[in-house]
């Protein structure tokens, strides 16, 4: 499939054929999908369809004519209220009211894509725009982002893997002795009483190292056993020290510029599905809730938590959320427990679900609500929003990011 072009505005439009609409009835939504997937079999050898532009973004779903000159229909995004797909029958389709109309009832628009990947994808991107349309309602619910923070102490020299300050390890007996040369002893006696401003000046030893040593013992002025480099000045030291904190800051500038960015519906189709897959944005605590209320079936892909290597697959299943652990194996192979079929990827592991039941209770389901969904036309305006229950400190879950398993 490639990359989605997506413009400026942040809408991204791919092709299709327009099949046309059924009306669905008002139920549970279990019962809702079935309906739906029902008549989407009865629809697939429909021959009457129409080339159009489907054009994508967070505050909804437009659909052109082939030239996209002429808009044949939009739907705001809250008013559309899940998507889904068959990508064995390479068909797309969405649950949304008819614009302009203040009746209750549902219309499923289905249409008809060239093959099943793309089918798939035009399903990812609308199940992308519910996920971004949340985040940006309820920015409180943000997944806090950790990856790639820079480390709040200053760098140390000795984390270049020898030390420039002190030597811990190096005795006054084995440093190189650099004592002053016959003949310039006048010569650096006035150069000592001179200020120390040079980078490449040393320490002046005109004793022996062991004497210095236990000099500075006695006097105090010593007072552990790391002894100071007869290679590195303080003044030295300050220089390069200066230098690593303002090379620190930078990456710290430039860091937080990247994990700000704003996400987008402009991804490779591998990048659009993990975002879908793990509710990428959105904070573990808040998928977990979210996924209570989604459709029968749908996922949520998380890392371990006391796994690293391991990823976990949260499945709303009749008995409610089941969390079944995928393992990697040594062969970089993949895997979900009790579970003997191997897999080169995640992407063939859900691929694989979405048709097979093997040991889980149903099969993975590729629709997803939109938890935005406004049952009213004009509900923001005039009917003031139920606040979303906030979870207990107890009941909270700390967000976890997408490893390289995934």
């Amino acid at each position: 499939m490639g990359e989605a072009p997506a413009r400026e505005d942040g809408t991204v439009t791919r092709s299709a054929e327009y099949v046309g609409s059924f009306p669905v009835d008002d139920c549970c939504l279990d019962e809702q999908m079935e309906q739906l997937h029902t008549q989407l079999k009865a629809l697939r050898s429909c021959r009457r369809r129409r080339p159009v532009s489907v054009k994508f973004s967070i505050k909804g779903v437009k659909m052109y004519d082939e030239d996209e000159t002429t808009l044949l229909m939009a739907h705001a995004l809250h008013r559309v209220s899940l998507s889904t797909a068959r990508p064995v029958d390479a068909q797309f389709a969405f649950v949304s009211h008819n614009p302009g109309r203040a009746d209750a009832q549902l219309y499923c628009h289905v249409f008809r894509a060239r093959h099943a990947r793309a089918a798939q994808f035009l399903n990812l991107l609308l199940c992308r725009c519910f996920q971004l349309s949340y985040l940006e309602k309820h920015p409180e619910e943000a997944q806090e982002d950790s990856a790639g923070s820079a480390p709040r102490r200053n760098p140390s020299l000795l984390n270049h893997g020898f030390p420039l300050s002190v030597s811990a390890l190096v005795s006054f007996r084995r440093a190189p002795f650099r004592g002053l040369l016959p003949g310039l002893k006048k010569k650096s006696q006035k150069s000592s009483d001179e200020p120390h401003n040079s980078q490449d000046e040393v320490f002046v030893t005109s004793s022996s190292p062991s004497l210095t040593r236990k000099k500075a013992m006695r006097t105090k002025e010593l007072r552990s056993g790391a002894y100071r480099s007869f290679t590195f000045t303080p003044l030295k030291q300050r220089n390069v020290q200066e230098r690593l904190s303002a090379a620190q800051e930078k990456e710290q500038d430039k860091t937080p510029s990247k994990r700000s960015r704003t996400p987008s519906l402009a991804e490779t189709e591998e990048a659009l599905a993990q975002a879908v897959w793990c509710w990428a944005g959105i904070a573990t605590d808040s998928s977990y809730s979210l996924l209570v209320d989604d459709v029968l079936g749908s996922y949520l892909l998380c890392p371990h938590p006391k796994k690293p290597k391991c990823g976990s697959l949260i499945v709303r299943f009749p008995s409610g959320l089941v969390t079944h652990l995928v393992e990697n194996t040594r062969k970089g192979k993949f895997l979900i427990e009790k579970c003997k079929t191997e897999f080169d990827s995640v992407a063939e592991l859900i691929e694989h679900y979405t048709k097979v039941e093997d040991n889980l209770p149903c099969l993975l389901s590729c629709a997803r609500v939109n938890h935005c969904y406004e049952w009213e036309e004009f509900s923001n305006k005039h009917v003031t929003a139920k606040p979303r229950k906030s979870l207990t400190d107890k009941t909270k879950i700390k967000s976890a990011h997408i490893k390289a398993w995934v």
